[in-house]
């Protein structure tokens, strides 16, 4: 990881691969990542962590179960999908947004519906 300040905008810019993120910055053992969405993701959990959203553009719904009910995400919003909570995030018009996880955490959680092939299974790409 760069020890140098990492601008945002330009940093988006460097891809346009959707559902895959590229890993900004690590904070003790976390990845700060950035990512492009569109569409839906797939239904999945983070057995051992929490995952932290924040919407930089464009807004992300996030559907849970258990309860059932989808939090919508405009522009400067945060959430915590708490560790454990089944969910499947997705944008119908697309956003950006950055997430904070657990390095080495992969996209698709711990345990996941089927994969479509739209959604990149990663640990977060490198800028």
């Amino acid at each position: 990881m760069s020890t140098e300040p990492v601008d945002l905008t330009t940093a988006l810019d460097t891809f346009d691969a959707l559902w895959s993120p590229r890993v900004l910055a690590r904070v003790n053992d976390h990845d700060v990542r950035v990512a492009k969405v569109r569409g839906e993701h797939v239904w999945h959990r983070h057995d051992n962590t929490d995952e932290f959203f924040l919407v930089l553009s464009g807004h992300l719904d996030i559907a849970l179960r258990a309860p059932d009910r989808v939090v919508t995400l405009p522009r400067g919003s945060v959430f915590v999908v708490p560790r454990g909570a089944e969910h499947k995030p997705s944008s119908a018009e697309g956003a950006t947004i950055l997430m904070v996880e657990l390095t080495g955490t992969l996209t698709v959680g711990d345990r996941h519906d089927p994969l479509p092939g739209h959604v990149d299974v990663t640990t977060g790409h490198e800028l």
